[in-house]
């Protein structure tokens, strides 16, 4: 009997078979799209100085910086062919031996860095606090992630370690095992895969859905309560930056680190496979970045909670505190209005 989820057959990473528009791709479009809904609904509930021009110049701008820094990063430290250093025309061109294949292989981290960095230099230019807008920013990102991440899962990339669980997919692409392992072995056993060849296919974690779910609409959720009650502004930047790099360093561990890349740092070695286990004491290039991550959002609050305007921020909920007031109170406050009238007739 097998026990493991099969991958959806009928997943393709084309739209239409035979044409090159690939459902990463639109996924793309989609979280884009989500973010600058949620974000202009920010602008419009705090009232804030904003038209539609400025808003649309901010997330090409900051979408720019973002899609640069992520296929940068991808190709200069995650590459280890050294072909981009060799001929770096080829990192933004999207042709591989005359087919059209995308721009194939985004870094998240870089992507956050350069987009940040986008948002900031135009907040400057155009002299809007970078704290306000950038909290807003970050508000509306982690949603449209989670498209980004189910793009992943509907390519069958970046999945994760070898898994008997009952939460394993046996994903049609990854890296066949050698029957010769035991470990190999037994865990075709437990999930009742039948060995007949040298080389076995096994279930492994759904990563890319762990990741949409916690780095995604978690984490969107979390920002978004604290959008209209923030401690002070620039709270929701730090809050984002501490809250995925917490997230993806744990998540981390059901991923498998790229064959070419292993472990960056092991304090302590091990001889086990990469895809059957990542000890704890070993760290991959995701995990220094997100542990960077978490020590700039706890520096970034540090700071940001002194530095001028750090008031407390409230919005929207001035017009419930309304609705809340008692009709005797109201009653009341019409009472000593007629009375004033009369007294100035």
């Amino acid at each position: 009997m097998l026990l493991t989820i099969p991958f959806p057959s009928w997943l393709k990473p084309e739209i239409i078979p035979g044409l090159p528009v690939r459902w990463y791709g639109l996924m793309y479009i989609i979280a884009f799209g989500v973010a600058f809904l949620l974000y202009r609904r920010q602008v419009r509930e705090r009232n804030f100085p904003m038209n539609d021009d400025q808003l649309s110049s901010l997330f090409f701008w900051g979408i720019l910086g973002l899609l640069l820094g992520a296929r940068l990063f991808s190709t200069l430290v995650y590459e280890t062919s050294n072909i981009y250093r060799r001929q770096p025309w080829l990192i933004f061109w999207p042709f591989r031996n005359g087919q059209f294949t995308g721009l194939m292989g985004m870094s998240y981290h870089g992507g956050a860095f350069a987009g940040t960095l986008a948002v900031l230099i135009y907040a400057r230019v155009k002299r809007f606090n970078f704290r306000e807008i950038g909290d807003m920013f970050v508000a509306s990102i982690p949603l449209g992630y989670t498209f980004g991440r189910l793009g992943n899962f509907i390519n069958a990339e970046l999945y994760g370690r070898v898994t008997s669980s009952p939460l394993g997919i046996l994903f049609p692409h990854a890296t066949p095992l050698p029957a010769s392992e035991a470990w190999v072995r037994e865990a075709a056993e437990k999930t009742g895969i039948a060995i007949t060849g040298a080389y076995v296919n096994l279930p492994r974690h759904p990563s890319q859905l762990y990741e949409m779910i916690f780095e995604g609409i978690i984490l969107w959720a979390i920002i978004w309560f604290f959008r209209g009650r923030k401690p002070f502004n620039g709270f929701l930047i730090g809050l984002y930056f501490l809250g995925y790099g917490f997230f993806r360093f744990f998540i981390e561990y059901f991923r498998e680190p790229d064959a070419d890349l292993g472990y960056r740092i092991e304090f302590i070695k091990s001889n086990l496979p990469a895809a059957y286990v990542h000890p704890p004491f070993s760290f991959s290039t995701g995990q220094i970045f997100c542990f960077c991550m978490i020590a700039f959002g706890i520096v970034w609050l540090i700071i940001a909670s002194r530095l001028p305007g750090r008031e407390p921020v409230r919005y929207g909920a001035e017009e419930s505190d309304k609705s809340a007031i008692d009709p005797a109170e109201k009653a009341n406050e019409r009472n000593k209005r007629r009375k004033l009238r009369k007294k100035l007739k």
